[in-house]
């Protein structure tokens, strides 16, 4: 399931399969790491649910909640997940 990084709750994780946006946006979030094929996980969300804190590439980082909807992941299915 395709699914933007904003639509995620504390928990779930997926791989990167496009970064949407335009200019100084996308530039930022390649900059960050977050690039097609990049394993993320939804740690938490701010009590008012903006920023978001995620863990990629062994680190961990937050983005705001209005960056993250350009950010399309494919989740990872429960089954996947029981397997690990």
């Amino acid at each position: 399931m395709i699914k933007t990084l904003d639509q995620f709750v504390p928990g779930d994780q997926g791989e990167v399969v496009k970064v949407g946006g335009q200019g100084a946006i996308r530039r930022r979030l390649l900059d960050m790491g977050i690039t097609p094929g990049t394993r993320i996980l939804l740690i938490k969300t701010a009590p008012m649910g903006d920023p978001l804190e995620i863990t990629l590439r062994g680190f961990n980082l937050s983005i705001r909640k209005e960056d993250a909807r350009y950010i399309e992941l494919k989740m990872d299915s429960p089954e996947e997940e029981s397997n690990d």
